[in-house]
This record gives structure tokens, sequence and C-alpha cells, in this order.
């Protein structure tokens, strides 16, 4: 038995949406529901799973424009990012406006803070304050897995983007260095967008993160 995931790239930006489950519990959770909703559903019901929350790494858009309308079809917690981030699910109804199809602000069950931990199944994830992206993202680290939800923090060879609204590159570079170079290099990353990496990976070939 193990910890399993599934990526599905949601929402015109193609967003990694990742379903992750115990296998022995069938306990599920869902990170980052930007969006396609009716997928994401069928996705949980043909592995007959139990989903008990959904995680958020950060507020923009694509990542948690989809929330509103998946729980008015699954009643289940929302938990994440840090309050920090507080802003943008307020003003998501005003940017999802921008793109065609607008939402109210995601209705939050508890914000996250560095040190906290969550579960799925008997596979403990720790909670990683990765400010930089956005001031209030968050990422999810399970040891025993060796795996990494990164959300818009680390991609593969890149970074993400500082250049929204109260972005820093700085601390984006830093908390990078000091929170997650510091993994395990052989650490699984599943990033908000595009492939898979690894932190080894990452460590070597990411030019953002060179001495």
């Amino acid at each position: 038995m193990a910890l399993q995931f599934e990526i599905n790239a949601v929402t015109p930006f193609r967003q990694n949406c990742t379903l992750l489950w115990d296998d022995e519990s069938g306990e599920a959770v869902l990170t980052d529901v930007g969006g396609d909703v009716p997928f994401l559903l069928q996705s949980v019901a043909d592995k007959n799973l139990k989903l008990k929350e959904i995680w958020l790494t950060h507020g923009h858009l694509d990542h948690a424009g989809g929330v509103v309308e998946f729980l008015k079809h699954c009643d289940v917690a929302v938990l994440g990012p840090h309050e920090g981030d507080d802003f943008l699910l307020q003003s998501l109804p005003e940017t999802t406006a921008q793109y065609g199809f607008p939402v109210s602000p995601v209705p939050q069950t508890r914000w996250l803070n560095e040190g906290e931990q969550l579960a799925v199944g008997r596979y403990v994830f720790d909670v990683l304050h990765i400010p930089g992206h956005t001031p209030g993202h968050v990422v999810f680290y399970c040891s025993e897995a060796g795996l990494l939800i990164a959300g818009d923090v680390l991609f593969y060879e890149t970074i993400g983007r500082t250049d929204f609204p109260r972005g820093n590159h700085a601390d984006l570079i830093h908390n990078i260095r000091e929170k997650l170079l510091t993994l395990p290099e052989e650490t699984r990353v599943i990033a908000g967008h595009g492939r898979m990496t690894t932190i080894g990976h990452e460590k070597r070939h990411n030019p953002f993160l060179q001495a």
C-alpha cells in the first residue's frame, strides 16, 4: 500500500490540480481546485475515494477559482493557504470576471501556518510557508512518500513569477533555498504547472538557484 497521486491539468492555464489518496484507507484530498469541477468529481468517483479536504497552496484564480463550484457538489473542508493570501481570495470575483467566469470569494475553513501538519490516511504532510510568488503561499511536504506539492514556488528549472501584487523575488529565492533545497535530493516535486522534477535536479540545474 502506498500514497498515490494523479495530476490533472485544469483551466485554460493548465494548472496542476493533484488528487492524493491513501491506498489503504481510500481517504483522499485535492490540491488547488482551480476549475474543471465535473472532471475532478468524476475522477474521485471513478476511484471510489473518500474525499475529505481541499488544500490550497495560494490564492490565484487558476488554483482556487473552482472551489466554490466544487463545494456545491461535495461538502469538504478547505484548508489553506496562509492568511497572507486573503486579499487574493477576496478579490476572486473581480479577477475571474475579467476572464469571463466570475466566482464568489472562497469560503475558508482554516488558514494554514508554518509547522502545521495535514494528513491523507496515514501519510502526514508538513506545511511550509514560502512567500514570494504570493505572500501567503504554502507548500505540502510528505517525508515518508518523498513528495512535495510545490504550487507556483518551484518548477522544472525555473521558479514562480514575482511580478504579481505583493510578490517578492528576494523572499522567494530565500525561502526556496532555506526550506526546499534542504529537503532530500530524491524528493519528487509536483509543480503548479508543467512537468514534475526533483529537489536534486533543481539544485544542480535551476539557473535561478545557483550560487
